[in-house]
């Protein structure tokens, strides 16, 4: 696959990257290298190989599940988590408006 300067531009839109033309024109042929990689991952032949969820260690060790149970403990109170809030009605806290009206 081919990849244009403006494939970069539209990446970067995408991304929310501020690119200048000389920039989207420096990573042209550096996302292209990156493309052409991927796409030999595809050639790969992985009949008979096993879906896995992560790679294995090294030596052969098993992942094992590290996470500890579940338990149950009391949080913050309302009132604590409102105190901890620089703008608060004394019901909920207030943000600034992200989308318009």
């Amino acid at each position: 696959m081919a990849i244009s300067q403006e494939d970069v531009e539209r990446v970067a839109l995408l991304a929310r990257l501020e690119l200048d033309a000389d920039q989207a024109e420096a990573l042209t042929p550096q996302l292209a290298e990156i493309v052409a990689y991927v796409d030999q991952l595809s050639e790969v032949d992985t009949e008979g190989v096993e879906p896995m969820a992560h790679a294995p260690l090294a030596g052969g060790a098993e992942l094992t599940n590290v996470l500890r149970t579940d338990e149950v403990r009391p949080g913050v109170t309302h009132e604590e988590a409102l105190a901890n809030s620089p703008r608060h009605d004394g019901d909920g806290f207030l943000a600034p408006a992200v989308l318009g009206d």
